[in-house]
């Protein structure tokens, strides 16, 4: 990178405690807080699931950055933005809203253990509204670093639709590959549901069979770097990742358990 990092945007699936302790949930926690100690300006950003309660965790609407409209299937739905604190952190987390996909009380299937029809459009909205939010704040990242399947269709938007944009023209991608990716397939439609701005159907043939590694695929063919957050990633994607010749992190447990993973991803963004 001809640029030092001094902004690192971080898009989570999971933030611990707002959701429970999991591998990735940790790691949504802890590594902005010590990417911040590192000197380096972060922000952080995750769903607004409906099993998070809001009382609890004292989340408040952001009125100055809410009000704007995604168009999804075309669909116009509100962005709903939230923020809270993690005090002995001091970060704020901002989390994206919406009635419509949002509000349910499970994570990502009903209580009969089936995976929401709309989970694609979830995922389209959750990255959208991101980058607008993050348009809004007028905060330019350095880093954008995607945690968790539900991020893999921003480095396809930030590339595509974004890139133009002065806040993002530096921005560089690192994408996390955890053991999370949805066995089920997506909609048959997810093709042209992710379509916008400059997005062509080229773009996105991967989506033709709309699985989730194929959606993981498609984050790594538009990503900077990868880091391996699991030991049993995939290995079909495993090769793809290797194959596409971009820097990556390998996976290391020891790192994990000890906190030194935070100075190894440190690390690897400086390098990007």
């Amino acid at each position: 990178m001809s640029n030092p990092v001094h902004r690192v945007l971080f898009v989570n699936s999971e933030i611990y405690p707002y959701l429970p302790e999991t591998e990735i949930s940790n790691i949504g926690r802890y590594l902005p807080q010590g990417i911040q100690e590192r000197k380096k300006e972060i922000r952080s950003f995750m769903p607004r699931y409906g099993c998070i309660n809001e009382r609890k965790n004292q989340l408040h609407e952001v009125i100055r950055l809410s009000g704007m409209n995604i168009i999804i299937n075309d669909v116009d739905r509100p962005l709903v933005i939230k923020v809270a604190s993690i005090s002995a952190a001091r970060m704020q987390v901002y989390f994206i809203d919406n009635e419509d996909y949002f509000h349910r009380k499970s994570v990502y299937h009903d209580e009969n253990g089936e995976f929401f029809k709309d989970n694609e459009e979830r995922a389209i909205f959750f990255a959208r509204g991101v980058l607008e939010t993050v348009k809004k704040l007028r905060w330019a990242p350095d880093v954008i670093h995607c945690q968790g399947w539900i991020s893999h269709a921003l480095p396809l938007y930030l590339k595509k639709a974004y890139i133009d944009d002065p806040i993002f023209s530096n921005s560089k991608i690192v994408l996390s590959l955890y053991d999370d990716t949805p066995k089920e397939t997506f909609s048959p439609d997810f093709c042209d549901r992710i379509l916008f701005g400059g997005v062509t159907e080229k773009d996105v043939e991967l989506l033709k069979e709309p699985t989730g590694i194929n959606l993981a695929k498609l984050a790594a063919s538009y990503s900077d770097g990868i880091i391996l957050g699991s030991d049993n990633i995939d290995e079909e994607l495993k090769a793809f990742c290797e194959g596409k010749g971009l820097p990556m992190l390998p996976f290391n447990e020891e790192a994990l358990k000890n906190g030194s993973y935070i100075e190894d991803y440190n690390s690897f963004y400086d390098k990007l």
